[in-house]
This record gives C-alpha cells, structure tokens and sequence, in this order.
C-alpha cells in the first residue's frame, strides 16, 4: 500500500509525534527508533513533525540536534507545548504520544482535547507501562495512566503477543496493535574487520539486566582470562568492579554501533525482566547486530523464536559455561552462517521502512472501520 491509499487517497499524512527524544540517544532506546520511523514516513510522502521537550541531560548529549527528515521542534514545558503546537496537532491527521514523554498524562489529555484525527499512543517501554499502572512508583509523575487508554485509537506496542489482547479486554483500546522497535539497513551492516572481542554487550546499566550481564559476560570473562570481552553503555556505578579483560565504554554513539557490533565474535542480549516477563520484546540491539551479521548470544523469553531462530538464527544461553561453550567450541564456518541467516530475516521483516507501512496498514484499518 503506497502513502496515498493508506491516507484515504488524499496523498500524505499529516503526523505529529510527541516523543521522549529524537536528538538525543544518551540513555534511551527511543531517538533511534523515533530517528527511522521519521526518515521512513517522509520518504513515504508523510509531511511529520516531531515535538521533543528540551531537557538538560538530552541537551547536553545531542547526537542529532537537527535530523535532515522531518521537522523537529523543541519545547520547554507543556505550556510552550500548548501555545505554539495546538494548531498543529488539531489539523493533523495522526497525533502520536510516546511513552516516558515528560508530562505524558498532561500531553495526553490535550491531545484528546485538540485532535482532530485519529490519535495513537505508542509504548515503547510496554511491559514497563503495564507494572506502572498496576504499581505506580513513589515520587514519580506517570507518563500514562489507565483511563486515557480507551481514549486511544491506537495503542502502538514494543511488545507484542499476548499483551495486545490484555490492553484491549482489560484496558479497553480499541486497537493494540504491535510496532516492534527496527533496524536501519544503510547504518547498520557487515563490515570486513579483525575482530576485537570475543563477546561485547551494549545497554544501559539497569539493576534487573546486570545479574544477567554478570553470568552470560562478567563470568565468562573471569573465567576465560585469554577472551576479550566489550560493555558499552551509560549510568553503571563507578565501583563495578571490570574484570581486567573487560574493557567499559561509558557511551558510545550510534555513528559508533556499527563498527562496536562488526568487531564482536558474538554479541550479548539481555532483556529487563518486565520485558522477560511479558514476552515478545525484542530490543532494537537484537535486530542491530543481526544486521551486522554478528551472532546473538541471547537469554531466553516467550516470542523470541517467533523473530529469529533458535540455533540457525540466534543461540540462547542460561549459564556463563553455555556461553564459553559457545565462544571457545563453536566452528567459525557454524558462527558466520547463524549470523548471515539473523542478518538475511531481520531485512526481511525488521527494517523502519516496514514499520513505516505497518503503521500505514494501522491508520487505515483505523479510519476504515471508523467509516464503516
């Protein structure tokens, strides 16, 4: 379906996207996947602009203060919000609000108000939203709460399977519908290098992964003193004590994953355990190195040989030892093959040009049964 029947014939869509970031990867997953949705969209013939509020730890770790698609804006706080972009958001034909979005209940409710086309949440923390809501955090302002799903037209979904249908009997959306995170092909893709660590993991510091990080990389490196192994990412305590082949990249760019990712034999996944628990979360640095052509080495969770296949496409892991297994017996012709058969299914199926018309198949079964 082209840009033009997916908005009704009329030619492109008008979007709004109120998200958490699109200038800034410090420490998020978002701007990455707002970044080729956006660029995938305008290609598409959709006029979309991007409405970003400006913080002090995003403004300082700008990696993309101008994205080259799209429009971007910034704002200060939902007053600015309200005073500059209520036009804007009234005459599009699709208003999107981002999970974690700064005053995200606020912008919700004023974007009902003001819409006058279809409007669609999208949730790229699912798993995370749905403990909220049951067990909201103490001194922390929720960015959704439970009423305002209904309200929704679209509920957007990292997570898919089952809970779709819990949003939409228990919640009552009208439509959950699944839009995993994705993976730009023309950044991310084989490139000939020596490879410099046997296993490297990127992510955030986060306090459910590390027991994870400990046993599938920590452990192997203690226990392998000859292996190189890689960490990139923000926020993990100063007093983590690195084994001595441990090298720790405190942030690394997306410019920089490319070639993070070509020089690992392997490459870790860990999931958070909300996401563990939910099922079919797939992080965007799954489908990152599968793109690389580097192989996964993966824990375990419900969906994930739904995406790649266990043993030909990906390995999961339970243990440091299953990991060393893999790292030190696996045949270098065996490791090559799994992971140009992961980079082979994840162009396929995972690229942001296909959740640029899986978002247009959305918008217009929407409008369709609207209509009806």
């Amino acid at each position: 379906m082209n840009a033009s029947e997916s908005a009704g014939g009329q030619g492109g869509l008008r979007i709004v996207i109120i998200g958490l970031s699109i200038t800034s990867s410090w420490g998020n997953g978002h701007a990455t996947t707002y970044r080729g949705l956006v660029r995938e969209l305008a290609r598409r013939g959709h006029d979309v602009l991007f409405l970003e509020c400006d913080v002090p730890w995003y403004a300082g770790h700008r990696d993309m203060p101008h994205p080259p698609f799209g429009r971007t804006m910034l704002y200060e706080d939902i007053d600015a919000l309200r005073q500059r972009h209520t036009d804007d958001v009234g005459q599009a034909d699709l208003v999107i609000v981002g999970s974690f979005v700064r005053d995200g209940v606020e912008v919700g409710d004023w974007v009902h108000d003001e819409a006058g086309g279809i409007v669609a949440f999208y949730d790229i923390d699912t798993p995370v939203t749905l403990a909220r809501l049951a067990d909201p955090p103490p001194n922390e302002a929720p960015y959704l709460e439970a009423r305002q799903i209904a309200g929704y037209d679209l509920y957007l979904s990292f997570t898919g399977g089952p809970v779709l249908r819990r949003l939409e009997r228990e919640f009552g959306s009208p439509a959950a519908r699944v839009l995993y995170c994705a993976v730009d092909p023309e950044l991310y893709h084989p490139e000939p290098c020596e490879p410099a660590w046997e296993l490297g993991y990127m992510g955030t510091y986060s306090t459910d992964r590390q027991p994870s990080v400990e046993s599938m990389l920590l452990a192997p490196a203690r226990q392998w003193a000859q292996g190189r192994f890689a960490v990139a990412g923000a926020k993990y305590p100063q007093e983590l004590d690195w084994p001595q082949n441990v090298r720790y990249i405190p942030h690394l760019p997306p410019a920089e994953h490319r070639a993070f990712y070509n020089a690992q034999r392997f490459t870790l996944n860990v999931t958070r355990a909300d996401m563990i628990a939910a099922g079919w979360s797939p992080s965007v640095r799954l489908f990152e190195a599968a793109a690389c052509g580097t192989p996964i080495i993966s824990d375990r969770w419900e969906g994930i040989e739904t995406l790649l296949v266990p043993g030909q496409e990906i390995f999961l892991a339970r243990s440091s030892a299953e990991v060393l297994q893999l790292l030190r017996e696996l045949p270098e012709t065996e490791r090559r093959a799994v992971g140009a058969r992961a980079r082979e299914r994840v162009l396929a199926e995972h690229t942001a040009a296909h959740r640029a018309e899986q978002l247009e198949r959305y918008v217009f079964e929407v409008r369709t049964a609207a209509e009806a």
